[in-house]
């Protein structure tokens, strides 16, 4: 049985002014971000859902969803 949860990006909480501390978090390299006045991407074929990503963002912009 599969995750049953995703993890989001909420781009409005997002300040999109420095590069995402999380990308060097994630354990699996499922987030990315083009450049620092960007939002960072999760990708989600990568992503397990561990849920470090949500608890380190010190800006709530990353959320845990329901799929």
């Amino acid at each position: 049985m599969g995750n049953l949860k995703t993890v989001e990006v909420r781009e409005t909480r997002c300040p999109r002014n420095h590069y995402c501390p999380l990308i060097r978090i994630c354990p699996v390299g499922a987030i990315t971000q083009t450049d620092p006045f960007s939002a960072p991407v999760i990708d989600h074929e990568k992503c397990t859902g561990c849920g470090r990503c949500v608890r380190y963002c010190g800006y709530g912009a990353i959320m845990m969803k329901e799929r």
